[in-house]
C-alpha cells in the first residue's frame, strides 16, 4: 500500500518538486510517518508552484490567470476532481486530514499580494494579513497533516506562521530590496520611504529590525505556549521548525543589521542538535 493510497508515480512527481526546491523542508519532514509526510510534500509542492507563478517572469495578466487556475483546481478538490500529480495527492490529503479550502485560498491570495505590486513599507495591519496568508495559512494546513486539528493547533499556526515569516523577512531584507520589496512596517519609519534603496539607507533601519525581531520572538513564545496544549507527537515538526527559525533569528541579531548582504546559516552540528532535541522527542 502506497502512502495515502496515491499512485507511486504521483508521489514521486510531488517528491521531486520538494527535492528540487533545495530547502531543509524535505529532511525536516522525515520525522513524520509516510502518509502525513507525503501530505506535507503535496502542500509544499502546491505552495512552491503558486509562489513560482508570482516570482517568475511574466505579465501581470498571465500571473493572475495562472493563480485563478489554481483557485479553480483547489475548488475542484472539494468536488472530488483532480487533474495532475500535485492535485491528485492533495485530494488524498484533503480527504485524509480534512484540510480546509479557505486555507489553500488564503495562500493563493497571499501570493497575489506579492505579485500585484511591489510591496514597500506596508502598514502593520497589511503586514499581518500578508503573514497570515503566506505563512499562517500554510500552518493551518500543516497542523492537520501533522495530526492535530484542534483549536489550539490553529493557535500554533497563527503564531508560528507569523514568527517564521517575520524571520524570513529579516533574513531576506537585502534580497527583497533588490527586487523592489521592503516588508518592514511603515509605522516604524520616521517618514515613509519612497524606494527600497532609500529604506535600507535610513539611519533607523537597525532599530526597525530590532522591533520586528522582538515581534517575532513574541510569536515564537506564544506558539510554544500553545503547543503545550496540543498533541505532543503531532507537534514534533512544528517544534523543530520553530526551534530552527528561532536559532536563525538569534544569529541574525548577533550579526546585526549593518551587514545585510552577509548570509546567516546554521551549521551542520547545530542542525543535528536541533533535530535531536526537538524533532525526535
Amino acid at each position: 500500500m502506497t502512502p495515502l493510497g496515491a499512485s507511486q508515480q504521483d508521489l514521486d512527481a510531488v517528491e521531486k518538486i520538494v527535492r528540487a526546491a533545495g530547502t531543509s523542508f524535505y529532511r525536516g519532514m522525515a520525522v513524520l510517518p509516510p502518509d502525513r509526510r507525503h501530505a506535507m510534500y503535496a502542500i509544499y509542492a502546491f505552495c512552491r508552484i503558486v509562489d513560482d507563478i508570482v516570482d517568475e517572469p511574466g505579465t501581470l495578466e498571465a500571473k493572475r490567470a495562472a493563480l485563478d487556475a489554481w483557485r479553480t483546481r483547489i475548488a475542484g478538490l472539494y468536488a472530488g476532481k483532480s487533474d495532475d500529480a500535485v492535485s491528485r495527492v492533495l485530494l488524498k490529503a484533503v480527504r485524509a486530514y480534512a484540510l480546509r479550502q479557505e486555507d489553500f485560498a488564503a495562500v493563493i491570495d497571499g501570493m497575489q499580494m506579492d505579485g500585484e505590486s511591489d510591496i514597500l513599507a506596508p502598514s502593520l495591519a497589511e503586514l499581518d494579513l500578508y503573514c497570515d496568508r503566506v505563512a499562517a495559512a500554510v500552518g493551518r494546513l500543516s497542523v492537520r497533516a501533522f495530526g492535530d486539528a484542534s483549536p489550539q493547533a490553529d493557535v500554533v499556526a497563527h503564531h508560528l506562521g507569523r514568527a517564521l515569516q517575520l524571520t524570513n523577512i529579516l533574513r531576506d531584507i537585502a534580497e527583497d530590496a533588490a527586487r523592489g520589496r521592503v516588508y518592514l512596517p511603515r509605522e516604524y519609519f520616521t517618514t515613509l520611504p519612497t524606494t527600497a534603496a532609500e529604506a535600507l539607507a535610513r539611519p533607523e533601519l537597525g532599530g526597525i529590525c530590532d522591533k520586528l525581531a522582538a515581534m517575532a520572538h513574541g510569536h515564537f513564545r506564544a506558539a510554544a505556549a500553545a503547543m503545550a496544549n496540543c498533541d505532543r507527537r503531532a507537534m514534533r515538526p512544528a517544534r523543530l521548525m520553530g526551534a530552527t527559525y528561532a536559532a536563525i533569528l538569534r544569529h541574525l541579531e548577533r550579526r546585526g543589521w549593518a551587514r545585510l548582504e552577509q548570509p546567516v546559516r546554521l551549521g551542520t552540528p547545530e542542525k543535528i542538535w536541533l533535530l535531536l532535541r526537538y524533532g525526535l522527542r
